[in-house]
């Protein structure tokens, strides 16, 4: 009865505390987490089915996969793959801030006329975490007839790309490279094209616009810009413009290249935006589980029922999807911080990020140790464990079947507040029953809300109102 009786409480906690008014709401102060549950498997397998459509509700959504689901690379054990992990986490959070600093140039934020109409359509999301290549993976068909490529989602890129033949630096991929002399509908652009005037690092040569992505990790991708058919199960998306990478290198094995859903005008979300309006959605899959998440496009993205927080622009990293943050919540109480530590300043520093990409959620040292603090208060009774990576607040749960944890919450601007499934804030670290606080505190002010807190849960984005949607379903 231990599992039936965790995910009532994961569903009465999700539906009662996803409110668009905080007064309103009446928090319980504790979930159940079911230690017996096994960590996430060192093995991993493909599903057999890459696309799925779901014509009832006249859209298409393609699936999202974990990147623990590719077998090209494996671990030892649990405690293998996390340290693993933790050290691209960390070079994702430096290439974040080395962009928000300034360091990298940003796209244009002008939109482009767009010369096709799509209905609203999608994918499944596949994570992946295990590749060194971005935590979700996307099947998408590239070119005219269209060739199966597993490609990275990233919310904070702006830039649409795969490795293309001729290769003459490319890194290993689980499919075969794209050939674009293979492609009916490739196209290449001219160097006086709009569109070669959008990509921040492009330039001119004898076969058109050439272009150039450097990653804060070191990665980078450079070849020709070019305007091709991308099929995302039944939908077909025509010229849409993408790099043509001959040169790449880096932090992207298995996948094929990125698809960018950033908020700039050269990411696939900003290149469809007049079809659109800037309209998508996400479920992460959670680990451990065989599930798939989804990706899907359009207006039907967007639920009846959820719960809107506004997304803040910083001028600085039009890229980046921006919330506003206000306070955070332990066992129904809300914890004292520092006034205005989650504030984006008018400098373009601070401010709290909602990034795909990223793992762990970071918080200023100020707001994170209060927050540990105020957790740590509330699981006194629990045998504690040494830190693991960069979790500095663990527990030794070996003896024990189930446990009853306080919950965690973020209280957002304009009153919605959301409280996580306990899976989303406590998560086995080892095979041995250690368990950490899946919290980090953030070198600088800013904070970025990482895909572990976001598992789970429906996420909406409105781009034509400036709105990000919580719920009301869990997937």
């Amino acid at each position: 009865m231990l599992l039936p009786l965790f995910f009532f409480f994961f569903f009465l906690l999700f539906h009662l505390h996803l409110s668009s008014s905080s007064s309103s709401i009446s928090f319980p102060d504790f979930q159940i987490i079911d230690v017996l549950q096994p960590p996430l498997s060192v093995t991993s397998t493909l599903p057999n089915d890459t696309h799925f459509s779901d014509d009832s509700n006249s859209k298409y959504t393609l699936r999202l996969l974990h990147r623990d689901r590719f077998p090209s690379v494996s671990y030892r054990n649990h405690h293998h793959r996390l340290h693993a992990r933790m050290r691209r986490d960390s070079d994702r959070v430096s290439s974040l801030l080395r962009r928000i600093s300034g360091k990298v140039v940003s796209s244009s934020s002008s939109s482009s006329d767009s010369r096709y109409q799509v209905d609203d359509f999608g994918s499944d999301v596949v994570s992946g975490m295990d590749q060194g290549s971005g935590e979700y993976f996307v099947r998408i068909g590239v070119g005219s007839p269209p060739r199966d490529q597993y490609m990275v989602i990233d919310s904070g890129s702006d830039m649409v790309w795969v490795q293309c033949q001729p290769c003459k630096l490319c890194y290993k991929q689980s499919d075969p490279v794209f050939d674009p002399a293979k492609s009916g509908s490739y196209t290449g652009v001219s160097c006086g094209s709009s569109v070669c005037d959008r990509v921040g690092n492009s330039g001119c040569h004898s076969d058109g616009c050439r272009y150039e992505v450097m990653y804060g990790d070191g990665s980078y991708t450079k070849g020709t810009l070019a305007l091709e058919t991308l099929t995302f199960a039944k939908t077909v998306v025509r010229n849409v413009a993408m790099g043509c990478g001959h040169r790449n290198r880096g932090m992207f094995i298995g996948a094929a290249g990125l698809l960018g859903i950033g908020g700039g005008s050269m990411s696939f979300v900003g290149q469809l935006s007049g079809q659109t309006g800037g309209a998508f959605g996400y479920c992460l899959v959670s680990r451990g589980t065989d599930s798939t998440g989804s990706l899907v496009f359009g207006r039907e993205a967007l639920p009846v029922g959820a719960s809107w927080v506004p997304l803040i622009r910083n001028p600085q990293a039009p890229s980046f999807y921006y919330v506003g943050l206000k306070g955070l919540g332990v066992g129904g109480v809300r914890i004292p911080l520092p006034d205005g530590v989650f504030d984006l300043t008018e400098s373009g520093d601070g401010g709290v990020v909602m990034d795909t990409g990223t793992a762990v959620t970071r918080l200023p040292t100020a707001a994170y140790a209060a927050f540990r603090d105020g957790f740590k208060s509330q699981t006194a009774n629990l045998p504690r464990a040494s830190g693991v990576s960069i979790f500095d607040t663990c527990y030794d749960l070996s003896g024990f079947v189930s446990v009853r944890v306080p919950t965690v919450s973020f209280y957002f601007t304009e009153g919605p507040v959301l409280t996580l499934p306990a899976r989303n804030f406590l998560m086995p670290v080892d095979d041995s029953g250690t368990y950490c606080f899946a919290f980090a505190a953030s070198p600088t002010g800013l904070s970025i809300i990482g895909n572990i807190q976001q598992e789970g849960i429906q996420v909406s984005f409105d781009g034509a109102n400036g709105f990000v949607g919580f719920g009301p379903n869990v997937c």
